[in-house]
């Protein structure tokens, strides 16, 4: 299981749909044909060493810039005893950080579900509509509950916070790495969750399997506020 992500996005007309296609082209060829579509994971692309770095040069609020930001999810679906893995993202993601005194007290990261996509409509129609019904809830969010100190030398973080997803929040642990850029910070990484803590149901249709459990992730360019 490549980065730990397995979920429920694609059910009734939406699994019916992409099962069409794999008995079209065979469970192993549409499986090969999926592999070659799937983004690669998260990896900040400045420097993570902050050993000669003052943590005292990141006080401050930085937000996320436009360009290279997104956030989405990282599924396997199991279709016929052949495994693929799907990948949907957006760049449609705001929000903030704020350091103070060495620690990162606040953060809030808001994403736009509704323009979350991967490469087959009819799930994506799925996941808008059924799995997270965004008409009513457009948006997710991740809140920062607790302060966590930057400790320089270690480009990785763990932030405890509450991720509300379809309405429904829930503490949740985000594993992340740091780095430097010409232009600010990128942070970068993935938060583990079950999927029906959020009132989102797995289907089994005997053709299709699926687990119960998931990953967000992420990228973000971070600017400091001027």
């Amino acid at each position: 299981m490549r980065t730990g992500a397995k979920i429920a996005l694609g059910s009734g007309a939406a699994v019916v749909v992409l099962a069409g296609a794999a008995f079209a082209l065979g469970p192993r060829l549409y499986a090969e044909r999926a592999e070659q579509r799937v983004q690669d994971a998260p990896v900040i692309e400045g420097s993570g060493d902050t050993a000669d770095l003052d943590v005292a040069d990141f006080e401050g609020t930085w937000t996320v810039a436009e360009g290279d930001s997104y956030a989405g999810y990282r599924v396997d679906e199991i279709l016929n005893g052949q495994e693929v893995t799907v990948t949907g993202r957006t760049p449609q993601v705001q929000g903030a950080v704020t350091v103070t005194e060495g620690s990162i007290t606040a953060a809030t990261i808001t994403v736009d579900m509704a323009s979350v996509t991967t490469d087959e409509s009819a799930r994506d129609g799925y996941f808008r509509d059924s799995a997270l019904d965004v008409g009513t809830y457009p948006t997710s969010e991740f809140a920062l509950t607790g302060p966590v100190e930057l400790t320089p030398g270690d480009d990785s973080v763990a932030l405890s916070g509450d991720l509300t997803i379809r309405g429904v929040a829930q503490p949740v642990t985000l594993e992340a790495r740091v780095g430097v850029t010409d232009a600010g910070a990128q942070v970068a990484g993935s938060i583990p969750i079950a999927f029906a803590d959020f009132g989102v149901e797995a289907p089994d249709l005997g053709f299709v399997t699926v687990e119960d459990e998931g990953a967000v992730e992420f990228l973000l360019d971070l600017v400091r506020e001027q």
